[in-house]
This record gives structure tokens, C-alpha cells and sequence, in this order.
């Protein structure tokens, strides 16, 4: 009877066609005028000022500033700094950025060990946009972190190169050390044989010091010895010399004795043949004569034979007398170097000992060398092994991870894709309420003449509700086909999200029809609080855990945001137990706000003065 009533004329129709358009009007063109905001920033007018100086032959400030631009962005112009100043002052830029001229400098200076902050300078104005702002700290904080990504990875490219050097010239010095340690146990080895000459050089000096000191005991007497030796000596010359004279005269006696013998022989031997001696006769007396003169030659001969070597003992006894008087003018000084001989072993021998001694250390300081030297080179080469010497590509990713050492992967249960499918839970949810709300400013909550009849309450709530059940039915269904098909939002399981959002109608529309049967001209008036306080508890757009604490309340009471959150799983993944609390909730409102209008149409029942002349009409 209620539709037949809005429907009897053109008029009422068209109407009810509107009515059924709310919903349509209010979240689609939403959806729509807001579907991708972000992908159409590069309409948004930003400034962008370059005044770095550069440093070093470099300019970081060109560099960012050409990036910048050339990422698109934005709609990116790059301006002076008067320009900016003012485009952002009079609205024809949302905000500006502006690299100052020491940029470069001060990027760079951590080269020198002079570190100092580079920074840049934002200039918004809240009064052509108060988002933009937000954004603008985004693009900010972003040009920040490329920056400092690019300068950390050059300064830690250097560092890693530094590190490079590092192993190069360690590596050096382990092989210096290497050298060293092979030459340290060379020197130990050579070492350890002076050692043993030394040891022996000592026990020998000893041995020839002990010798000496001997020889110079037994020498000390020589020079006295050798002047009474070549006394005795020239004595024995001079003797020797009067026997060799008495011999030599002897023997030319002796001499003159043979020759007179023969002489004598040859006048016998003549006499003979004159006295008529035959030959045989002269033979047989000078063979006889011989025979007594033998001895008398024989002595001869000793005597000669004597005085040879009684000249001989002459010549060598004054050869002696000269020796031992040589000897004995050479026996002081030879006593004296014996003497100094000895001296000079006694200290050979004290510098020996101590030449053992300090050797002694030498080892051990050259074993202590080689042994420093080892683990000198030992810990030169473990050491190389743990400085880091990478490649140009490893050098260069490593470069790159310390400078942007943590990288986010998004692994997302659910994406919702754009910034209005985001927001589309939200506004379908409060467009079902405001379309249920203005259904009641045409329908009446409950049937007069129902009442007048004396229905039963049950059956006249139900049959007030009805008619605002199935006209949000159609603008659930109305609206979910423009939001799918002409905004384009996508919704993982639509038949799903349609039947809960016409649960969510269904659930809107009892409630204001029992807020309006209950309390007629007020309940209207407290469908829009109800509207209102659910479009700040929702947590439509920020978590609701971000609602002042006062809020939590409303947000656990009211059923609005069981909507939102029952639309979010089902327009991104699907149904989860969670979504049954929501379906739960809704049911149970449903059941409510029903029993609620029963109670209303009961009490109508009874007429009253202030029914049939209301004070207040809506």
C-alpha cells in the first residue's frame, strides 16, 4: 500500500526514482572524482630551485634538480628562488623546493673529515592546499633519501676502496715480513755457528793464553842463557879455530912427508938401476919399501881426512858463535813480543769470553727476532685474510647495500589498488545510511490505517519496513553497478559484497524506520546524529585504533563500522571469521531496530493529542 501511495502519480515516481538515486549520487561521484589521486600528481604544480655552487667539479644540486625533473612526478618547474617564493605565495605552485648553495659542500665533506649537513628547504602554503603539504613532506623526505643513499654509496664505494689500498700495502708487508722471517732465520742459523767459533775462539784463546803465559815463565831466562851460550859459543870458535891451525899444520907436515917419500922412492929407484939392480929387483925392493911405508900413508890420509873436518868444526863453531850471538842480541826482543804475546792472549782471551757472553745474547735476541719475525708475518698474512679486498662489482653492490641497507617487500594479504577502491567500503557503507535516511523523508514508518484496524503490531512494523527494504535493495544494487562498471573499482567476490551490503541496507533501513516510528519528527533528527557520530567512529578512513579513546565506544557499538570492515574482507580477499561477526552484528541490529518499531507500532496504538497535532513536523 506504501509503494502503491508513492507511486500514484508522475510526480511521487520520479521521486522515488531519486530516492533510489541517493546513494548513486553521493558515493560514486566520490569514488570517482577521488579513484586515483596519486596517479594524476604529475597535474600538481611544484617548484624545484637549484642554487648549489658546487664543489670539488661536482654539483650535486644539478644532478638531484635533473632527476627530479625528469621523474615526472610532478608537474616539476625549475624556477628561481623569488619565483618559487612568490608561485607558491599566490597559488601557482603547491609548494617548492630549494637545494641551497653550499648542497655540494656540504655533501661532500666528509671526504676531508669535515662533516657538516647538507640541506634542503621546503616552502609550502597550507592555504592552497593542506594535503599538499603532506605530500610535499613525502616528496622531501624522499629527495633526502635518494640523496643519501647516492652520496653513502660513494662514500662507502671509498671506503671499500680504502679498504682495497689497505690489503695492497698489507699485502706488501706480509711479504715484507715473509723476507724478514726467512732472513731472521738465516741470520738465527748463522747466528748459532758464530756462536760455536766463538765458543771455540774463547776455549783456543784460553788454551794459547795458558800456553803463553808457559812460554813466557820458561822465555824469561833466554836473554841470559843465549849471552852465555854465545860466550861459550865464540870460546868454542876459538878452539875449534888453534885446532883447525895445529892440523892444518900436521897436515902439510904430513903432506910434505909423502912427497919427500916419493921423491926419495924415485932416487932409490934410479940409484938402484945405476948399482945394476935389474927391474925385477928394483920392483921387488920398492913393492917391499911400499909394503913399509903403508902405514906411514894411511896415516897420511887420516891426517888430511882430520885436518878437513877439524876445519870444518872450525867453520861451523864460528857459525855457531855468530847464531848465538845473533841469538843472543835477538833473545831480549823475543822474550819482550813472548812477553806482550802473552799480555795480548790474556786479553784475546777476556774479550773471547766476553765475545761468548754477548753472543750468547745475540742468539737468543736473533732466535727472539726470528720468532717475532714468524708471527709477524704469521699475523700479517691472517690479518690479510680478514681485510676486505672485493672486486669492482662486489665493491660496488656492497657500496650500494650500505648505503640502502634495508629494502621493503610488500607481501600484502590484501590490496586494495587505488586510492578510491581504499575508500570504497567507506562511502558504499554511509551512502546505504543516507540512503536510508532520506527514503523516510517520502515514507511513512507506519501504516495509519493499519493501526486503525487494529493489525498486530509485528505485522504493521514489518510492513513499514518493507517498502524502505525493498527501495534500498535497489539502490544497494543501483550503486554497486556504477561503482563496478563505471568507476571501475574491482571487488574480489561481488555477489558476496552485494548481499552484505543489502544486509547492511536492510539493517539501515530498520533502524531509521524505528528511530522514526519510535519518535516520529525526532527520530529524524536522531538519524542524523546516528549518521554523524558514525562518520567519525567508523574508522573509515584512518584505523579506528587512531580514534581518541573517547571514541572507542561508539566505534565497538554502532553498526557502521561492522559494514566498513565486513566490505574491506570481502571487496579484497574474502570471508573470514571476522566477517561473521560482522553478518552477526547486522542480524542482530536487524532483529533489534525490528522489535523496536513492534514496540513503536504498539504504542501507536493508543492515540494521543500530541499524535494527532504534533508540536514539531518534518
Amino acid at each position: 500500500n506504501e509503494l502503491r501511495r508513492l507511486t500514484a502519480g508522475k510526480l511521487p515516481k520520479l521521486a522515488v526514482a531519486a530516492l533510489v538515486l541517493v546513494p548513486l549520487l553521493y558515493a560514486s561521484f566520490y569514488l570517482y572524482a577521488n579513484y586515483d589521486p596519486y596517479g594524476r600528481l604529475s597535474k600538481l604544480p611544484a617548484a624545484i630551485v637549484n642554487e648549489d655552487a658546487g664543489s670539488g667539479g661536482r654539483n650535486v644540486g644539478r644532478e638531484v634538480t635533473d632527476e627530479v625533473v625528469r621523474s615526472g612526478t610532478f608537474g616539476w618547474h625549475e624556477v628561481s628562488a623569488d619565483q618559487a617564493q612568490q608561485g607558491v605565495r599566490d597559488g601557482t605552485y603547491s609548494f617548492a623546493i630549494t637545494i641551497p648553495a653550499d648542497f655540494s659542500t656540504a655533501l661532500l665533506s666528509t671526504g676531508n673529515f669535515n662533516p657538516q649537513q647538507a640541506t634542503i628547504r621546503l616552502t609550502t602554503n597550507d592555504a592552497n592546499n593542506y594535503l599538499s603539504h603532506t605530500i610535499a613532506n613525502q616528496v622531501a623526505q624522499q629527495i633526502r633519501t635518494t640523496i643519501a643513499e647516492k652520496v653513502g654509496a660513494e662514500a662507502a664505494n671509498r671506503f671499500l676502496m680504502g679498504f682495497s689500498t689497505i690489503y695492497g700495502k698489507t699485502q706488501e708487508a706480509a711479504n715484507g715480513a715473509s723476507k724478514l722471517a726467512d732472513g731472521a732465520g738465516q741470520l738465527l742459523g748463522g747466528q748459532r755457528q758464530l756462536a760455536d767459533g766463538v765458543g771455540q775462539l774463547a776455549t783456543g784463546s784460553t788454551q794459547l793464553s795458558s800456553g803463553l803465559a808457559t812460554l813466557k815463565a820458561g822465555t824469561a831466562s833466554l836473554p841470559q842463557d843465549t849471552r852465555r851460550l854465545s860466550d861459550g859459543a865464540a870460546q868454542v870458535a876459538a878452539g875449534n879455530a888453534q885446532l883447525a891451525a895445529a892440523a892444518n899444520v900436521l897436515a902439510s907436515s904430513s903432506a910434505d912427508l909423502r912427497r919427500n917419500l916419493d921423491s926419495a922412492n924415485n932416487q932409490l929407484t934410479q940409484q938402484l938401476r945405476d948399482g945394476g939392480f935389474t927391474d925385477a929387483q928394483v920392483q921387488q925392493v920398492l913393492s917391499a919399501l911400499g909394503q913399509l911405508r903403508a902405514p906411514l900413508d894411511n896415516a897420511d890420509n887420516r891426517i888430511q881426512q882430520t885436518a878437513g873436518q877439524v876445519n870444518q868444526l872450525a867453520d861451523g863453531s864460528r857459525q855457531v858463535a855468530t847464531g848465538a850471538a845473533a841469538l843472543a842480541a835477538a833473545a831480549p826482543s823475543l822474550s819482550g813480543g813472548i812477553a806482550q804475546a802473552s799480555d795480548g792472549a790474556n786479553a784475546l782471551s777476556a774479550g773471547a769470553v766476553k765475545l761468548d757472553d754477548g753472543e750468547k745474547s745475540a742468539v737468543t735476541g736473533a732466535s727472539q727476532l726470528a720468532t717475532g719475525a714468524a708471527q709477524l708475518r704469521d699475523g700479517l698474512n691472517a690479518g690479510l685474510r680478514e681485510i676486505p679486498n672485493p672486486n669492482d662489482p662486489t665493491r660496488t653492490a656492497t657500496a650500494d647495500t650500505i648505503a640502502d641497507p634495508v629494502a621493503v617487500q610488500s607481501a600484502g594479504v590484501a590490496n586494495a589498488g587505488t586510492y578510491g577502491a581504499g575508500l570504497a567500503p567507506f562511502f558504499i557503507s554511509l551512502a546505504t545510511w543516507i540512503g536510508a535516511f532520506v527514503l523516510f523523508l517520502l515514507l511513512r514508518p507506519l501504516s495509519t490505517r493499519a493501526l486503525a484496524a487494529g493489525t498486530a503490531p509485528l505485522r504493521v512494523a514489518v510492513g513499514g519496513w518493507l517498502a524502505s527494504a525493498l527501495l534500498g535493495t535497489a539502490q544497494v544494487l543501483v550503486l554497486f553497478g556504477a561503482v563496478t562498471w563505471l568507476v571501475g573499482i574491482h571487488v574480489a567476490h561481488p555477489v558476496a559484497a552485494i548481499g552484505f551490503a543489502i544486509l547492511a541496507s536492510l539493517t539501515f533501513t530498520a533502524i531509521v524506520h524505528a528511530l522514526n516510528a519510535l519518535f516520529g519528527a525526532v527520530g529524524k533528527f536522531l538519524g542524523l546524529v546516528l549518521l554523524v557520530l558514525q562518520l567519525v567512529s567508523a574508522g573509515g578512513t584512518f584505523p579506528w585504533q587512531t580514534l581518541p579513546d573517547v571514541l572507542y565506544p561508539l566505534h565497538v557499538v554502532l553498526p557502521m563500522g561492522y559494514v566498513v570492515d565486513g566490505l574491506r574482507h570481502l571487496f579484497y580477499t574474502g570471508a573470514s571469521l571476522q566477517s561473521l561477526l560482522d553478518v552477526g552484528v547486522l542480524c542482530a541490529y536487524l532483529a533489534g531496530a525490528i522489535a523496536v518499531s513492534t514496540l513503536a507500532a504498539r504504542k501507536r496504538r493508543v492515540w494521543t493529542v500530541s499524535a494527532l497535532q504534533p508540536e514539531l513536523s518534518l
